[in-house]
């Protein structure tokens, strides 16, 4: 950490445990009073951590409220790679959230969907691989681990049906940039009201059918309703289509699969039977997956 440049200047380094990530991240504090994020990852990940901070630079120019990107380089003899960004000061929105009104979960859902709406503005490149061929490949590699892991389940059997029978679903879908990991976790609410928008750990190759931002809802509870109807609604600006619903619904149902697996595989940040209870509750939200719109959606 020694020879990043400017160290010199940090007169508070305070370590920052939050998040899954095995990256090294601090807050840091200068001797002008900057504030600043930093985060440090093997040498291994350079190429991908490179892709994080260009992308980082590209939706802070799109006029994005995310922390400015600062610098970009090697550390500690070459061995890490180091990325110094703003610090945005609020409150993590998982944590604003608990003492917030339904009614002020809903506007935080609102400007949630709001910001993540020009997130998407951003184009994917013009080479960008199809993404039904893309995303089928992650929906096959689900079912054939639950086949040869013996996962037998009739809840198990009736998601991977539904994404076998709906596969055409995903032909002809447009591509975006994407942040790859947009959920409450990664908001930050500034003293203003503003929502912020941080860590771009999760950042995957950097586009996909924009939609598919939206699967994160089913990895919390459903005691995110007021703020997911939020998020969808300040999306569209209220007038989600009914093409998105049919879309959530196959998306959804993906990430319940992929919690049922992950579970099999004894992730130590995911509960033994998250996978089935997340199973169980999509299929009740989508009536057995025979309607688009969840449940507990509501247009105001």
């Amino acid at each position: 950490m020694h020879d990043i440049p400017n160290y010199e200047t940090f007169i508070k380094i305070e370590p920052i445990s939050k998040g899954v990530s095995r990256d090294k991240k601090y807050f840091v504090e200068t001797h002008d009073g900057k504030r600043m994020f930093l985060r440090i990852a093997d040498i291994e990940e350079f190429d991908r951590k490179k892709a994080e901070y260009e992308m980082m630079e590209r939706v802070h120019d799109y006029g994005v409220l995310c922390p400015t990107p600062y610098a970009f380089g090697l550390c500690d003899d070459g061995k890490s790679v180091y990325s110094i960004s703003s610090w945005l000061d609020g409150i993590d929105a998982d944590e604003a959230w608990i003492d917030m009104s339904e009614a002020e979960r809903y506007e935080l859902g609102i400007k949630s969907g709001q910001t993540l709406r020009k997130i998407h503005k951003l184009p994917a490149p013009d080479d960008a691989e199809p993404w039904n061929e893309r995303f089928y490949r992650k929906v096959q590699s689900r079912i054939d681990f639950y086949d040869s892991n013996s996962l037998k389940s009739e809840n198990g059997d009736t998601i991977i049906r539904f994404l076998q029978e709906n596969k055409h679903l995903l032909d002809n879908r447009p591509q975006t940039f994407n942040h790859g990991d947009y959920n409450i976790v990664n908001l930050v609410v500034l003293p203003d009201g503003q929502v912020g928008v941080i860590d771009f750990n999760s950042y995957n190759q950097g586009y996909g059918d924009p939609w598919w931002e939206f699967n994160p809802i089913n990895w919390g509870n459903e005691l995110n309703v007021q703020f997911y109807n939020g998020f969808i609604n300040g999306y569209f600006d209220n007038h989600p289509p009914h093409e998105f619903f049919v879309m959530l619904s196959y998306y959804i149902a993906y990430t319940s699969l992929a919690a049922l697996c992950i579970t099999a595989e004894g992730e130590e940040y995911v509960m033994p039977d998250y996978g089935e209870q997340c199973v169980e509750m999509v299929l009740r939200w989508f009536d057995g997956m025979r309607k688009p719109v969840p449940m507990w959606y509501e247009h105001k």
